[in-house]
């Protein structure tokens, strides 16, 4: 910077936003303030933000072009992609609102998340679940075959595997999101947290409904494995490297290999958070009283 000219400070709304205003504007000007302020700060992101941010005039236009040249190959352009993903986030007010929720659990609940641009344009979680939503949407209206590509897509380039037909709610954490493989017939609630390497799987070469079921407000730690046709209820906790096979009770903690409830099957022990938002992975170990090093 020439000797003497001066820093422009670009201020940034504060949070969380006012109820007075319509979300998704809020979000989207929050945005920019920050892309502003990076670009002014770190000249040698000036053009990456400009080409991203700060040339659109919205969010979904914004998403759009950076889902497009994230998820583009040389057969799979991204003018197509672009066009895919705008029309199908323009025609569909509950995607955008899925968007702005995912947006503010990130910020919510995740320490290392600074600023609502640094989430869209670096949290591969995010970019994967708003791709997988675009992909849910080609499947439900029998456009499969360009569902499943995009799904691979998403595989290669996030290391995220969600199959097209899960269903999937807003409030959505995949905090770092490497090897989360949800599968066909799952179905994630609202306001879940899920950790890296997480399965929801089958158990088998059974057929039809097979996949787990997720409960509003559930955490599920890292590596755990649920596997089957089997309901974790809404608010419950599953331990990191656990091993899931059978229901979980609402507001309860499974943990193990094999998976067991924290106080026992009986009077299992019931918290009144909502884990999936505190983000609360071990108050358990108080009342596991035979966890020793």
């Amino acid at each position: 910077m020439p000797t003497g000219q001066q820093l422009i400070q670009y201020p940034v709304p504060s949070y969380p936003p006012p109820e007075s205003e319509d979300e998704e504007s809020w979000v989207w000007t929050q945005i920019k303030a920050e892309a502003r302020r990076d670009a002014e700060s770190e000249p040698a992101l000036a053009s990456y933000l400009y080409s991203t941010v700060l040339s659109h005039p919205s969010l979904a236009r914004s998403l759009s072009f950076h889902l497009a040249n994230k998820l583009c190959s040389s057969t799979l352009l991204s003018t197509l992609l672009y066009d895919l993903f705008l029309n199908s986030l323009s025609s569909s007010p509950t995607l955008r609102s899925a968007i702005v929720a995912d947006l503010l659990a990130a910020l919510h609940r995740d320490p290392a998340c600074v600023s609502f641009s640094h989430c869209l344009l670096n949290y591969k979680g995010f970019l994967a679940v708003q791709a997988h939503r675009i992909a849910h949407l080609l499947w439900t209206q029998d456009r499969r075959p360009l569902a499943l590509a995009l799904h691979s897509r998403v595989a290669d380039v996030f290391a995220v595997d969600i199959h097209p037909a899960a269903r999937i709610g807003k409030g959505i954490l995949l905090d770092h999101a490497t090897g989360v493989v949800i599968g066909e017939t799952a179905v994630v609630g609202n306001n879940v947290s899920i950790l890296h390497h997480v399965t929801l799987g089958g158990t088998g070469k059974v057929g039809g409904d097979r996949h787990p079921k997720i409960g509003d407000g559930v955490l599920i730690g890292a590596g755990a494995t649920i596997l089957g046709n089997i309901m974790i209820g809404e608010g419950a906790k599953i331990g990191a490297g656990s091993v899931v096979l059978i229901d979980v009770p609402p507001r309860t903690t499974a943990v193990g290999n094999p998976a067991r409830l924290i106080g026992g099957k009986e009077k299992p022990a019931r918290h009144e958070d909502v884990p999936g938002e505190s983000m609360d992975h071990t108050s358990f170990i108080n009342e596991w009283s035979d966890y020793i090093i």
